[in-house]
């Protein structure tokens, strides 16, 4: 089955304006809160109208501005998990249950076989009498997942599952829910703002920035190739400069890019990247920065430069250096943006070690460092 989505909606100052297609298995629609995400969600569920477009599931129009086509949802045969997983509060757990087979036409006796085998899929046969605010957060979802599966959705849709639950519970429900996917094996559109869970649960993503779409790409190009600066922020990149690409790349030789803000010129690999003229920022992720002394740093100059300390974090499990370039663009717009300044994270025994060897021990000095990026690490982004 495939999914295809290609509408506009204009509310108030914002536009949504997303085009993809999703195939079976799992797409990520990552985003930061307030980009279109959820209101992407509604549309194709036949909650929310677009003002335009085109909304077809496997082979069936759901929704045509053209043709004036507007299936309402109890055609669309379209799950869509909430995020509060909207159970009614004054049903029990039973009842909530046979919301999800009102659209169907199912004679009493195979409705409570079915009833009767969601409760058991999702462990839910000692609740059954209970209402929402009698279970977990947990329980809760299971009731919510059982009753889109009794309505034979031929598209799954996940609004941000996990947000409301605390890191140990969210765990364990990621590792539940990873299964019924598997089982159900259709089209499931999975929205989050955390890379993380897109990396773990997904197979491609979609990006979202202030309301339109990138191109559907496996996870893993989000995190090794992105191509654009929100691209590569909601990928967990910390470290963006304003660039210009001096001299593309190709497959046999590498490029060269100006990075305005740090006052350097460095060498970068990759060329799938963003055409060159649309170059606009560098970004390079701060595990993938490494560390030199001025005699190391004069022994491979490629790629390395002189910064100053300016301070030194202790976090949880590593260490994080944030250093200012030798020839940092001292602008108001650099400095308001972070442009001029580098985090660099490493392990807690290297920055031990590093410092014993450099600064006498101490383990948090105000002195000059070098970095060096390795030019596959560079990412030129548009």
């Amino acid at each position: 089955m495939s999914l295809y989505v290609d509408i506009r909606k204009k509310l108030g100052g914002f536009t949504l304006e997303t085009q993809f297609e999703a195939a079976d298995g799992v797409t990520g629609i990552l985003g930061a809160s307030g980009c279109g995400k959820s209101m992407t969600l509604r549309c194709i569920a036949g909650i929310v109208k677009p003002d335009e477009g085109h909304i077809e599931l496997d082979g069936k129009v759901l929704f045509d501005s053209r043709e004036k086509i507007n299936l309402r949802p109890q055609e669309r045969h379209v799950g869509l998990l909430f995020q509060n997983y909207a159970l009614f509060p004054n049903m029990t757990v039973r009842q909530n249950l046979m919301t999800g087979l009102k659209a169907e036409k199912t004679g009493k006796k195979e409705a409570e076989i079915r009833i009767q085998e969601m409760l058991e899929k999702f462990e839910l046969k000692d609740l059954e009498k209970h209402k929402p605010a009698e279970l977990s957060g947990g329980q809760q979802q299971r009731v919510a997942l059982a009753r889109i599966f009794l309505s034979s959705p031929r598209v799954l849709m996940l609004d941000e599952p996990f947000s409301a639950l605390d890191g140990y519970l969210r765990w364990n429900l990621e590792q539940e829910l990873l299964e019924t996917l598997k089982e159900f094996g259709g089209p499931t559109l999975f929205v989050s703002h955390s890379r993380d869970e897109v990396y773990r649960i997904c197979d491609r993503v979609c990006v979202m920035d202030k309301g339109s779409s990138s191109p559907v790409i496996p996870v893993k190009q989000l995190f090794e190739a992105p191509k654009s600066r929100a691209a590569a922020l909601l990928s967990g990149c910390k470290n963006f400069a304003r660039a210009e690409v001096k001299e593309a790349a190709s497959a046999d030789k590498p490029g060269r890019v100006y990075v305005q803000d740090w006052g350097e010129t460095l060498t970068f690999t990759g060329e799938h990247g963003p055409d060159t003229e649309d170059v606009r920022y560098v970004g390079v992720r701060s595990h993938y920065i490494g560390l030199m002394g001025a005699k190391e740093a004069a022994a491979q100059p490629e790629n390395t430069f002189r910064c100053r300390i300016n301070r030194v974090i202790d976090d949880v499990f590593s260490t994080v250096i944030m250093v200012r370039p030798e020839r940092a663009d001292t602008s108001e717009e650099s400095r308001k943006n972070h442009f001029n300044r580098i985090r660099v994270e490493t392990t807690k025994e290297v920055w031990r070690d590093f410092c014993k060897k450099e600064y006498e021990g101490r383990e948090n000095p105000q002195e000059d460092i070098w970095v060096h990026i390795n030019p596959a690490d560079v990412m030129v982004l548009r």
